[in-house]
């Protein structure tokens, strides 16, 4: 690593220009809201919070099956797009991210996931005190309300509800349930318990009803404090610094540049996407990118952007002989039925995910933990339609989906911006499948679903595999169907990691950003690597954690 110790572009003066903090967090998302509570409850600092995209009182934001209508919607998503993927056949990723206060937690299918103690403790062996089982354990309990109640692993009080779906799941769970026992797969309660090997039904981040964002959950109560600004519509184009200490943020604000200081820290909670993006723009990254754009670096860092990791799902489609939420949600009438279902009592489907069952297995008896992640939703609809994500308009037929992804890929990828330009997109190279240990993985799990498909259970209820169909049956031509179907479930990471400063790191394990002081990288970059599972509670958790760690440094 090499320091060029360049101050910059220089900081505008003028009080009238620029306003004062103790602390700046960009981005209002599932950490930036979380910060933005927690630092202020003592109501010794003045906090401002900046967001891109604008507010989250939209009804389709609100009612939890909604999250199809913001698929496509760039009012509330980033929309990104991924550079060709070589080995799925050259097919171009899309990647949605929340753009709205609450970031992806206000778009997201609200799976409430922690991930295995084990990916914790792998968290600390990779040289981060603190990131262990046991020391990440009390901040998943602070976070959660948890309607089954407390206990060892769960939690109640705190300010993110966590719903079961028993009451509310369709009755076709339960042969999806009845089949994995049939494959050997234990019944699981709760995922978040003791263990996560198993299957069962998903919880979700609701409350009465609602989507219980991180903007519902965290900022909305902390709004109200004085000593918190809040800013929709305001990009930030730039971190600025005084030498190597972060000292501001530049943001581009209804057409007017704007200028911000923060008298103790800049932190950074844009997620996985757009936090290395803001550090390049700002000139902290790899010097030979950075001067490529005409960016003067302030700190060579070779890691930013680098490392990303993302979980890879594959889908299996079949027409049911028995009904499913297609019958309920195709036709008008069933439309109609459960619209005044929500509206009138806040049950019924729309009032959850379409990702209802789940499950954690090992594809082969000497693992040692789960390695593939299932998902069972009891509707179909045809995918990759341009601008549409049809879960309020499923098949014409009963059908379901059976879906796997390997828990913990080893393929690497990376993002660079592609120019100096603050709203142009960065290139994103997700390399998916590049490791021999992944392609076995998912071919795995695409082997394991047509096991769960043959079980009595499930087999007495499908007329049809559609997708991949039974033509399909060697090992060839499943990882074939991989390549041309496979995609991402939305889970990027690491591309800001956590770990001892070799160089190849971002920030420190208190999430400081190495060789910069004041910079603070708090959101889903910095996992050291991806969580078994879903990404929203981990990161929320983090965030907790990482309050902690502002506040005590302070």
């Amino acid at each position: 690593m090499s320091r060029l110790d360049l101050a910059g572009p220089p900081i505008p003066t003028n009080p009238a220009a620029v306003s004062e903090h103790d602390f700046i967090i960009v981005g209002a998302g599932s950490a930036g809201c979380v910060l933005a509570n927690r630092l202020t409850a003592s109501g010794r600092f003045r906090v401002l919070l900046l967001e891109a995209g604008g507010s989250d009182r939209r009804f389709w934001l609100q009612v939890p099956i909604g999250y199809g209508k913001s698929f496509f919607n760039p009012a509330v998503n980033w929309m990104y797009r991924t550079e060709p993927d070589p080995v799925l056949d050259g097919r171009q990723g899309y990647w949605p991210r929340g753009k709205v206060l609450g970031g992806s937690s206000a778009i997201n299918a609200m799976v409430h996931i922690r991930g295995q103690a084990a990916d914790f403790d792998d968290w600390e062996a990779a040289g981060n005190p603190g990131w262990g089982w046991s020391g990440v354990l009390p901040y998943f309990k602070r976070s959660e309300d948890n309607g089954a109640g407390p206990d060892a692993w769960r939690a109640t009080g705190g300010p993110l509800h966590i719903t079961g779906i028993e009451r509310e799941r369709h009755p076709v769970c339960a042969t999806y349930i009845a089949a994995c026992t049939e494959a050997g797969v234990p019944y699981n309660p709760d995922f978040n318990g003791e263990r996560q090997e198993g299957a069962g039904l998903y919880q979700i981040t609701t409350r009465g009803g609602l989507r219980l964002s991180a903007a519902r959950a965290y900022l909305r109560p902390a709004m109200g404090r004085a000593n918190l600004q809040v800013e929709t519509g305001a990009h930030a184009t730039r971190i600025l610094f005084e030498g190597t200490r972060a000292v501001g943020i530049e943001y581009r604000q209804g057409g007017t540049i704007r200028t911000a200081r923060a008298g103790r820290e800049v932190i950074l909670s844009s997620g996985s996407i757009n936090s290395p993006q803001l550090l390049q723009l700002s000139g902290v990254g790899p010097a030979e990118l950075l001067l490529a754009h005409g960016i003067p670096p302030v700190l060579d860092r070779a890691g930013v952007g680098r490392n990303l990791q993302d979980h890879l799902c594959i889908d299996h489609l079949y027409r049911s002989r028995v009904p499913t939420l297609n019958d309920e949600l195709r036709p008008w009438w069933g439309k109609l039925r459960a619209g005044l279902a929500y509206l009138a009592l806040r049950r019924g489907p729309l009032a959850i995910s379409v990702n209802q069952g789940g499950g954690f297995v090992r594809t082969r008896p000497d693992l040692p933990r789960p390695n593939v992640q299932l998902y069972f939703s009891p509707l179909s609809y045809t995918r990759g339609v341009p601008g549409k994500r049809a879960l309020l308009r499923p098949d014409p037929f009963p059908g379901f989906l059976l879906s796997a992804q390997p828990c913990r890929p080893t393929s690497r990828g990376h993002l660079a911006i592609r120019s100096a330009d603050p709203f142009q997109a960065p290139a994103i190279v997700p390399n998916s499948l590049a490791t021999e240990h992944d392609r076995r993985e998912l071919l795995e799990g695409t082997q394991f679903l047509r096991r769960l498909a043959a079980t009595p259970s499930l087999s007495a209820i499908i007329a049809e595999e559609i997708e991949p169909g039974v033509a399909i049956q060697t090992d060839e031509d499943l990882f074939a169907d991989i390549r041309r179907r496979a995609s991402s479930v939305f889970h990027p990471v690491s591309t800001c990691r956590m770990g001892p400063d070799d160089g190849s790191n971002v920030v420190d394990h208190r999430l400081r950003l190495h060789g910069i002081s004041a910079l603070r990288v708090i959101d889903a970059s910095v996992f050291p690597a991806v969580t078994s599972g879903n990404t929203n509670a981990p990161t929320i958790m983090l965030a907790e954690k990482g309050a902690d760690l502002v506040l005590a440094d302070t």
